[in-house]
């Protein structure tokens, strides 16, 4: 059985995300995060949504190498959530990581075929991934 304190937290993460007050929020998703690897009773979908969350705040900070950490992280919690593949993906693709992008994206569409930024992702991928081969680089 989940604390209620512990979704409490959880709600009260997504509401300082959803009004983009990110450093509180991440503060309670990381709260959130540690209680719930602690107690171990936390719902998986709870914790993997945490987990993309906060990557996405660490994105926006453009602190990519733990974005990648946090999206990984959600992915393992619960592997069937796209969310993550496609935020990861991103992350991948503006790095000029075009294989492990193209994998995410892939996954994404796996997942869910009908997410049309995805499919909108794996295309640019493939097409940058051409070009920087033909280029040589």
């Amino acid at each position: 059985m989940e604390e209620p304190d512990l979704s409490d937290t959880l709600r009260e993460a997504h509401s300082h995300f959803h009004q983009h007050d990110f450093k509180q929020a991440e503060q309670l998703y990381s709260h959130f995060i540690s209680r719930c690897l602690l107690s171990r009773s936390c719902d998986t979908s709870d914790l993997a949504t945490a987990y993309n969350n906060r990557g996405q705040i660490r994105y926006l900070r453009v602190n990519f190498t733990e974005a990648v950490e946090d999206y990984t992280c959600a992915i393992q919690a619960q592997g069937e959530f796209e969310i993550p593949y496609y935020n990861r993906g991103l992350i991948h693709y503006r790095l000029g990581f075009y294989d492990d992008a193209k994998k995410d994206f892939e996954e994404t569409l796996r997942l869910n075929p009908d997410f049309e930024e995805a499919k909108v992702s794996l295309h640019q991928t493939l097409l940058d991934q051409k070009h920087k081969e033909t280029r040589g680089y």
